[in-house]
């Protein structure tokens, strides 16, 4: 299976190339970050053809009972932040009658990738601007009670892969919860391994 890798920074790539198989079907691309570079990057990358499965990875915070080091699978990505304020409250970018906000994950591609990884099955979030108070923290984790992670490009990364009618996942590892910008509590270093040996469960046994 040839599957293309996308993250969002170089650490991220650094950290899976280098727990990847030296022969590997597997190519990791640094996409940028947030929503829009990581569609952009992904659409050039597919347009070049010879994928088979497009993977949204890297760190970022996690819901509830998800801690640093813990892993989250995507069996829906969704672009939490696309839509209008109103006075009752947000509404989804669908409920406007403009387009597109959830993309599903093969459900049996997500349950084999949470098998593989040991991680949470789930709904990532993707958002333009990351979660940084508990206020905001609870709303998204009203509207979205399945939530298990938070990204920036899961949902850019899954529409390049919706428009060239190739497979979209995502993984997850967490550094942080979502909420209160507390630096000093985030674990960039281990979320990082974590991220790199899910990649590699997921996908590199097979090769070896």
């Amino acid at each position: 299976m040839n599957v293309l890798v996308v993250t969002s920074v170089d650490a991220e790539c650094r950290a899976i190339v280098a727990a990847l198989p030296r022969e590997s079907t597997v190519r990791v691309v640094v996409g940028g970050v947030g929503p829009a570079e990581a569609a952009a990057v992904t659409s050039a990358e597919l347009a070049r053809g010879g994928v088979d499965l497009v993977l949204s990875a890297g760190i970022g915070g996690g819901f509830s009972s998800m801690h640093a080091r813990n892993v989250a699978v995507a069996s829906v990505i969704e672009f939490a932040d696309l839509g209008a304020e109103s006075p009752d409250g947000f509404i989804p970018l669908p409920d406007l009658g403009f387009g597109r906000a959830r993309y599903q994950v093969p459900a049996k591609l997500a349950v084999q990738l949470a098998d593989r990884t040991g991680g949470r099955l789930g709904t990532v979030l993707t958002v333009a601007t990351a979660t940084g108070t508990a206020e905001s923290a609870a709303r998204l984790a009203r509207r979205y009670p399945d939530a298990v992670a938070e990204g920036m490009e899961g949902a850019g990364v899954a529409a390049a892969a919706a428009y060239h009618a190739v497979p979209v996942a995502e993984i997850r590892a967490i550094s942080n919860q979502v909420g209160p910008r507390e630096r000093a509590s985030w674990r960039i270093d281990d979320a990082l391994a974590a991220l790199a040996r899910a990649v590699a469960a997921a996908f590199g046994e097979e090769e070896r």
